[in-house]
């Protein structure tokens, strides 16, 4: 799975994004704001946008994206605060997941809803305020054709490993409220049937759990050790060589993780 990475100027400063060209032959399953659902998809791309995000065509933007980055065809599109230059990978037994990490919004799923607040004066300019990127986005590849209900259920078990990761990272929630995930899996020939299952314990999702585990473990603990007396990515107003990247191994990639 070679992840390219690339940069684009937006908001007046070089922003980077996460490719990765799968090509014919796979089918995935997403909350992606852009090609979300299940199908076959042939790429995945996942942009970091600046903190304070406010466009209301999220699809759109993505859409614009993929094509600047020569994508056509069916895809994925997701986007994140978080700065992707960061992301963890990890692989077991044939699957790889890869992960971009911002947890400065962390929620429970099932938080109690939260009473109506009056409308609140507009504030007077002041400070900045903390850099705060909250999005957890996960990336799984399974080399295996799977069926639909077990491709929804790899997903559900995503789910559930990010979860564990968290709670094992010492932290107090599930996830963020802008949390996304796609899992991509061959799609079946005649020689090849679909597996059936997905879950924990089934020979393809044990295997997509641990390595998702790892990959926001990773992520987790390294988001906190960057928010001590940080305020964001280091930008800079033009993209530079060092912006492109045939294939990012992701921060702490071992012969363990990938």
């Amino acid at each position: 799975m070679a992840v390219r990475r690339a940069g684009r100027i937006e908001d007046g400063a070089c922003r980077h994004l996460l490719v990765w060209r799968a090509g014919p032959g796979w089918r995935m399953v997403s909350s992606g704001v852009l090609g979300g659902g299940l199908g076959e998809r042939e790429w995945v791309l996942n942009a970091q946008v600046r903190a304070g995000y406010g466009r209301m065509d999220p699809a759109a933007h993505l859409a614009e994206l993929t094509a600047a980055q020569g994508l056509s065809g069916p895809g994925v599109g997701l986007m994140t605060a978080a700065e992707v230059d960061h992301c963890t990978r990890s692989a077991d037994g044939g699957v790889q997941a890869l992960v971009t990490t911002g947890l400065g919004v962390p929620t429970w799923a099932a938080a109690p809803a939260a009473p109506a607040a009056p409308a609140a004066p507009v504030p007077a300019a002041g400070p900045v305020a903390p850099y705060v990127p909250g999005t957890v986005n996960i990336l799984a590849v399974v080399p295996a054709p799977v069926s639909d209900a077990g491709l929804v259920n790899l997903l559900a078990t995503a789910t559930e490993a990010k979860v564990q990761a968290l709670l094992d990272a010492g932290l107090d929630c599930s996830g963020t409220p802008s949390d996304a995930v796609c899992v991509a899996v061959r799609t079946p020939t005649a020689d090849e049937p679909p597996e059936p299952f997905g879950g924990p314990r089934s020979h393809w999702g044990s295997r997509l759990a641990r390595a998702v585990h790892r990959a926001v473990l990773d992520g987790a603990s390294i988001d906190r050790e960057r928010r001590a007396g940080w305020d964001g990515p280091p930008l800079h107003p033009v993209t530079v060589p060092g912006c492109a990247v045939a294939d990012v191994r992701g921060a702490r990639a071992g012969a363990d993780r990938i």
